[in-house]
């Protein structure tokens, strides 16, 4: 159990509740508009999605940490990590990862029974293209972005899942709305090791700009974010209304905390913003999503 504990610890399996929100948000708008909807396809479809998302964000998060293990360990914030601590080893994680690669392929196999080839078609590229993510701070900058985009599949593959590509801009506005949100915040979590990432010439937004400027930036990309939210409703109203509006508006008021709470002079509150604020985001989002459409159909 302890083992267990430790693995859970160095994905940080409670952040999966970051990007699950915006994946499920986007597959009850694809079940919503889905011509035909089927009660006895609705097991296969969530559980498809829930593994999907669990199997690829902690194969990321683990190949993550044996990509950076060298540099964690000479990060004071970092070294503590299970990897350059002792706690887990090399080959065990390895192993966690590979295992958590073959659940992400298996898990997209589950979409064949509904006759939606898509998931497992798309499923070695976008694994690829989550786990290069690991080595982008090593040549670009815009990192925060590449993190983005692979946060951006999740809401795009729920929706591909379920619908194909009918409809797809809707997918495509989610992703948007959280490819920005997710660089945004990582932006401001990435300013707490801006010296670090000089010295070690690594590539962060921080370090090449400077924490003030990069907050700026952070601030202009939750901005963004937040116009897709508000696109989203233009290109999917029906079923949006005042309730998913009133949600919008509760994200407007939170961002602003957010960077309320991190200012260029003091880092201290960096995981309050970065955790507790953004948690209430997604599944603050998906609530009144899931509110808005039950009033939808049977209000």
């Amino acid at each position: 159990m302890q083992t267990v504990r430790r693995f859970l610890e160095m994905i940080r399996f409670s952040h999966t509740l970051f990007a699950l929100p915006f994946a499920l948000f986007s597959a009850i708008l694809a079940w919503h508009g889905k011509a035909t909807f089927a009660w006895h396809d609705l097991p296969i479809e969530l559980a498809g999605i829930l593994l999907c998302m669990v199997c690829a964000r902690s194969a990321a998060m683990a190949f993550n940490r044996l990509a950076d293990r060298d540099v964690d360990a000479l990060n004071p914030r970092t070294a503590v990590r299970h990897l350059p601590s002792g706690q887990l080893t090399v080959a065990g994680v390895w192993l966690f990862t590979l295992a958590c690669c073959a659940g992400f392929v298996a898990a997209t196999a589950l979409f064949l029974l509904l006759d939606n080839p898509w998931p497992i078609t798309l499923a070695v590229p976008v694994l690829l293209f989550v786990l290069a993510y690991s080595y982008t701070k090593r040549f670009t900058a815009l990192a925060h972005f590449w993190l983005g985009a692979s946060l951006l599949l999740a809401p795009v593959a729920s929706w591909i899942a379920i619908r194909g590509f009918d409809d797809f801009h809707v997918a495509l506005v989610i992703g948007g709305a959280v490819l920005f949100w997710v660089a945004g915040f990582d932006i401001i979590y990435a300013c707490q090791d801006a010296d670090f990432d000089r010295r070690a010439k690594l590539h962060s937004i921080p370090a090449a700009l400077g924490v003030p400027r990069a907050l700026k930036l952070a601030l202009v990309s939750h901005v963004l974010m937040l116009a897709m939210l508000v696109l989203l409703y233009v290109v999917a109203a029906p079923p949006l209304g005042w309730i998913y509006l009133a949600g919008v508006a509760s994200v407007a008021a939170l961002l602003i905390y957010e960077h309320y709470l991190v200012r260029p002079d003091d880092l201290s509150r960096v995981n309050q913003a970065f955790f507790n604020v953004n948690i209430i985001i997604s599944v603050g989002l998906l609530v009144l999503l899931a509110i808005e459409i039950a009033l939808a159909r049977w209000g």
